[in-house]
């Protein structure tokens, strides 16, 4: 119980209300003390009334009259006259004098406290006015262990009486909690634990009811987020048999073509010219035809796993990732400039990103053989405060608008003849795994640049 909200709470309520009672109890006690010592003022000058009334007391009158005022002496300042009217032995000297006549109220809080805190009895002094006009002040001397002891039962009360309006009202809001603001919100999260047994049954959508404006902003905004999941669940699931399909008739179209392409290698031994000349062209569609389904395939069956994120020397990966593209394809017309800097330091997945370099090097290099001219692929790095920077820039002849609309797109992407677009897709979801972002920089006649950011920081917070 003590784990729920209307739990938590309820303790909280009780803290903050005998809080509150504490603070309220400081200058209650104060004022309680105040009205004791008036109080005896009061008595102690009636008690010398008696007397005005009658000059000649009896020393036994006398003595009742002060023991009923409990009060040692009483002294009168009347018509400019200061006249002791009672008295009596004084058991100890006087520890200290109080004129309620001129106390401040945190004179009084912090009086009250000493007092409270001051066990020992002490014979004290209060001055203050005569009720009534009966004279300009009344001085009384005084011993403060009854006071202390009046002061300690009405502080206790006080208490009591605290803690038993401070569970009261806690019970009542843990009442009120647990009505109005702990039942909705098990009521959402019924309904999201229905929803998450079955996201596809448009009956487990939760209905906005919740009177409390915030709860029902919630729950709209659940009920939005539900429809959107639920409608991208169908999409997700025709996707996924849309794809099975094409996977199938890629399959069995790739195992085709590939019979057709071994009877084309046997056509252009053919002694016709027609054939000979017409030959090259029928291989190279066909070519293309299989290497559009083998990606097909291979985009079909792409399950990443999540990047095993190490320290490495970036410059390293970059010189790999040069040499092999040399390699692979000779051509004298193309330089690769690796201008990453020996010492820099980057936290990300070596085979992952060669992946991604490799394919950004490779496009540049296709760009610029397919422009039939001389150019240049550089690579170049760049270390920040948050983030690691990679471009990977070329002096080909520049993207043509059409591939810029959907460069990162699967089958929508491709620049060059026979592409499928599946290379930036594919680099651009293993960089999106690192947390970080592919985009392109710039390009036009002067080249081509793109950009790879990897951030810093390794996402906890």
């Amino acid at each position: 119980m003590l784990n729920s909200l209307s739990g938590r709470f309820l303790i909280l309520t009780t803290v903050f209300v005998m809080l509150a009672e504490v603070l309220i109890f400081v200058p209650s006690i104060a004022r309680f003390r105040e009205d004791y010592l008036l109080a005896r003022l009061e008595r102690a000058q009636i008690a010398s009334l008696a007397l005005l009334a009658d000059d000649m007391l009896s020393d036994e009158l006398e003595a009742e009259l002060l023991k009923n005022a409990e009060v040692f002496n009483v002294v009168l300042r009347r018509d400019d006259m200061r006249q002791l009217m009672l008295s009596s032995p004084i058991p100890q000297q006087v520890a200290a004098t109080f004129d309620l006549r001129t106390q401040r109220p945190w004179v009084l809080m912090r009086d009250a406290l000493r007092r409270l805190a001051t066990p020992r009895n002490q014979v004290i002094r209060v001055i203050g006015r005569p009720v009534r006009d009966g004279g300009e002040l009344i001085e009384i001397t005084m011993e403060t262990r009854p006071m202390r002891a009046a002061m300690i039962d009405y502080g206790l009360r006080i208490l009591l009486l605290s803690a038993v309006i401070s569970v009261m009202t806690a019970f009542l809001l843990f009442l009120a909690v647990r009505r109005f603001l702990v039942r909705p919100i098990k009521g959402v999260v019924e309904v999201m634990k229905r929803y998450a047994a079955a996201p596809e049954d448009a009956r487990s959508i939760i209905r906005p009811s919740a009177g409390i404006r915030e709860l029902r902003e919630a729950e709209e905004a659940l009920q939005q987020l539900q429809t959107e999941l639920t409608h991208a669940l169908k999409q997700r699931e025709r996707l996924a048999q849309l794809g099975a399909a094409v996977a199938k008739i890629s399959h069995d179209l790739r195992n085709i073509l590939t019979s057709a392409q071994l009877f084309t290698d046997r056509i252009e031994t053919s002694d016709d010219p027609l054939v000979r000349r017409l030959a090259p062209k029928l291989v190279s569609s066909i070519t293309r035809a299989v290497s559009l389904c083998e990606g097909t395939l291979a985009f079909g069956r792409a399950e990443e796993p999540a990047p095993t994120l190490t320290m490495f020397q970036l410059a390293d990966v970059v010189g790999d990732v040069l040499e092999s593209e040399m390699l692979s394809v000779a051509d004298d017309r193309v330089e690769f400039v690796n201008a990453v800097p020996g010492g820099l330091m980057v936290r990300a997945d070596p085979e992952q990103m060669f992946r991604v370099i490799l394919n950004l090097v490779r496009n540049a290099h296709q760009a610029i053989a397919g422009a039939g001219t001389v150019g240049t692929v550089t690579v170049r790095a760049r270390e920040e405060d948050e983030s690691w920077w990679i471009e990977v820039a070329d002096t080909g002849p520049g993207l043509p608008e059409r591939a810029k609309e959907h460069l990162f797109t699967a089958f929508q992407g491709g620049v060059r003849k026979g592409g499928t677009g599946l290379g930036l897709a594919i680099s651009a979801e293993l960089v999106r795994g690192h947390g970080g972002t592919l985009s392109l920089k710039r390009t036009g006649p002067g080249g081509t640049v793109f950009e790879i950011c990897l951030p810093r920081s390794d996402g906890t917070i």
